[in-house]
């Protein structure tokens, strides 16, 4: 493949929630793309993270953990190197003070940060910048564009950047940007409300993905006590307090079931001191955050995975169910409908709302039919649409037609 290498870029990689970020950039160098890494942030949790993600942590690039010398040293050779542009990028780092973060600190960050990613970029023969999320990381690659000789990509999620717009500077990056991918319908028509209409067509729907090769079919699980399952970080976005509130009322109605909740975040104590005050200790566990080989081992023992957000993308723990034959159920919000049919491939309950997202627990838990079927519907659904492989070779396309924008 005749390509130039390119950068991947992003807040914090490998990272324990973002692990199909790892698994794209593998499926990427598996089709002969040549993908450097730089994470702004040294990853936490690296020592319960895959052994490959622990070796891509060595080779991926700190940007912060760079000694205050380096990043003096690769200022000063940027300047000397391009002084117009050296220029323009500043200026362009100034700007931010007035919009943006508006924020003095930031906009030095920013700053310092693009002169490192400059020349660890050069060294590397990359002049391509892929950026995930479209969050603070993408100013950089903003920066980085002004200075010259580079352009930038940004895959778009959402659905927390849609709410700070402005400050997020994201009708900018989008204008900047060579191409936007967006996981969605729901992503590229909130990226299509703050854009001008001739540049809709650089918005291009490339789904995440699982490999369906990993995530295989798991057995029967054959538990006494039917055991549901919810992966994922621990945060208000989650909606994990109305799963709880869910099991209360199941608990209550004399339902047998046992949750597992796989992952960690600011909201294990008021979910654990909740649990308690509801008595249900003894039928929720917490795990902690744990390595993606691990959770596979709780996928295997699950008999519905369920995921009561209030604010997603298109969750990937979601597609990992359904590619194991898991029946799910998840919330009417933002893209989730893009990948769960309601009482085809999966359940769909109401945000917020613990007495519905009961009862969709409960219809599953009542029918062993009803669940081997959306099971068996959920994997061809992802298999069909979401297939990392296959998805990625739209990544592989676009990154051969690059337009430089520069």
């Amino acid at each position: 493949m005749n390509q130039n290498p390119i950068a991947y870029l992003c807040s914090e990689y490998p990272a324990i929630s973002h692990t199909f970020i790892f698994r794209e950039i593998e499926s990427l160098r598996k089709a002969g793309m040549t993908v450097h890494t730089a994470s702004i942030h040294k990853p936490a949790g690296l020592d319960i993270l895959t052994p490959a993600e622990q070796m891509e942590a060595e080779n991926t690039l700190m940007v912060l953990s760079q000694s205050p010398a380096a990043i003096l040293k690769a200022h000063v050779q940027c300047l000397l190197k391009n002084p117009g542009g050296y220029l323009k990028m500043t200026t362009a780092a100034l700007q931010l003070l007035t919009k943006g973060p508006k924020n003095p600190v930031k906009a030095i960050a920013y700053l310092a940060e693009a002169g490192i990613l400059l020349q660890w970029a050069r060294r590397n023969g990359v002049t391509h910048v892929h950026e995930h999320f479209g969050n603070p990381t993408a100013i950089v690659a903003m920066l980085m564009k002004r200075y010259g000789g580079f352009s930038f990509s940004i895959s778009v999620h959402g659905p927390d950047i849609f709410y700070t717009v402005d400050t997020a500077m994201l009708a900018e990056k989008v204008s900047e940007a060579s191409f936007v991918r967006c996981i969605s319908h729901y992503c590229r028509s909130q990226i299509m409300r703050i854009s001008d209409v001739d540049l809709w067509d650089r918005f291009h729907i490339v789904r995440c993905g699982i490999d369906p090769e990993i995530y295989t079919p798991r057995p029967e699980p054959g538990n006494s006590v039917p055991e549901l399952l919810c992966v994922g970080r621990l945060v208000p976005a989650k909606g994990q307090h109305i799963l709880l509130e869910a099991c209360s009322i199941l608990k209550n109605a004399g339902v047998r079931f046992h949750l597992t909740m796989v992952g960690d975040g600011p909201d294990r104590k008021s979910l654990e001191a909740w649990s308690k005050t509801a008595d249900l200790t003894g039928h929720v566990t917490f795990t902690g955050a744990l390595g993606q080989d691990k959770v596979r081992d709780y996928y295997d023992r699950a008999d519905v995975f369920v995921l009561a957000s209030f604010a997603e993308g298109v969750p990937v723990v979601l597609m990992e169910a359904m590619a194991k034959e898991i029946p799910v159920i998840s919330t009417r919000i933002t893209g989730i409908p893009e990948l769960i049919e309601h009482e085809e491939d999966g359940l769909l309950a109401v945000p917020g709302d613990p007495d519905d997202l009961a009862g969709q627990i409960r219809k599953l838990l009542d029918s062993t039919e009803m669940r081997s079927r959306m099971g068996k519907a959920g994997r061809i659904k992802v298999d069909e649409r979401y297939n990392q492989h296959r998805n990625n070779a739209k990544m592989v396309s676009h990154f051969l037609n690059l337009e430089t924008r520069v």
